[in-house]
């Protein structure tokens, strides 16, 4: 069976730019797209969303009203819209196990009582088990899907951009560095491969040979992310490949990259961790608040056990 790229929506300008993305994507990646609302009840939200309207009725208009638009924008895309109830992120974590990747808008408040984008984008990041997108409103977007107008998707300039991958050099993660190479293939885009590492605090207060050991820290962590990389620059050799590693925090080094980047790629380690305390990372986290491009967070298996 075929697994579509789905999109959570909750009418904001963000989850409008997440679904005209997710189209794209799915014509990329040729594959079907699936527009998903999740709506509960809740006591005491009754109040209209607009004139008479109630959150009910809203769940069922816009993800229709939205798939019909993304048809006419990209003809012979196979386009589905799902609403379903419970607590959306609950939802969302359900829909996205069925799925290529989920894409949600990363930032505003939904009409829908309960869905506060903010704590459901973070909470299904934290939780789902398939990577999740987060895309941003492009500027002076509107309500309608894409907010483009210009017939062609509403495609921004940053879709032609590098898509960037954040390797983590301790725990490289396979699913992290096979998202990035296949995102980059899809869009014939070169790849960017960010790692950065903090020097100790000696290295600011003149102890020793700072700058020759900046070199020789640097050309380390160069080599080894050429051996990370080899398979997978195997693997797809049509991906032109750009290892940069950097000094710095490796969030702001991966969010200064994504000005002007198509993609964002970062890993969550998939941890055990207690119900009611979801974690992201700390660079994963950093990196969503920040970054002006979509930002994929893919989970990583945790390493194997040690015998």
């Amino acid at each position: 069976m075929t697994v579509p790229v789905t999109v959570g929506l909750n009418g904001t300008p963000a989850s409008m730019a997440a679904a005209d993305w997710g189209a794209r994507e799915a014509v990329l990646r040729g594959l079907p797209l699936r527009l998903v609302s999740a709506w509960e009840w809740q006591p005491f939200s009754y109040a209209p969303l607009a004139g008479s309207e109630m959150p009910e009725q809203w769940s069922i208009r816009v993800p229709e009203e939205t798939a019909a638009e993304l048809r006419r924008r990209y003809p012979g895309l196979d386009v589905t819209a799902d609403r379903l109830t419970g607590p959306p992120p609950e939802v969302l974590c359900e829909a996205a196990k069925e799925s290529e990747l989920l894409a949600l808008g990363s930032t505003g408040l939904g009409p829908l009582a309960g869905f506060l984008l903010g704590s459901v984008a973070m909470a299904t990041v934290a939780h789902t088990e398939r990577p999740v997108v987060l895309v941003r409103a492009y500027e002076g977007e509107g309500e309608e899907a894409g907010g483009g107008g210009d017939g062609d998707g509403g495609a921004s300039e940053a879709d032609d951009g590098a898509v960037v991958l954040g390797i983590d050099l301790s725990s490289p993660g396979d699913e992290t560095i096979r998202f990035g190479f296949a995102a980059a293939a899809v869009r014939s885009a070169p790849l960017r491969v960010i790692n950065g590492w903090n020097p100790p605090p000696y290295f600011g207060h003149g102890i020793g040979d700072d700058e020759g050991r900046r070199a020789e820290a640097i050309d380390r962590v160069a080599e080894s992310m050429r051996a990370a990389l080899a398979p997978w620059r195997e693997r797809y050799p049509a991906v032109e490949v750009a290892e940069e590693p950097g000094i710095g925090r490796p969030a702001r080094l991966l969010s200064e990259a994504g000005a002007g980047a198509g993609l964002v790629v970062v890993g969550r380690r998939a941890t055990p961790r207690r119900p009611g305390q979801p974690r992201i990372g700390h660079v994963a986290h950093a990196v969503l608040h920040h970054c002006p491009a979509p930002v994929a967070v893919v989970p990583q298996a945790p390493p194997p056990a040690a015998a």
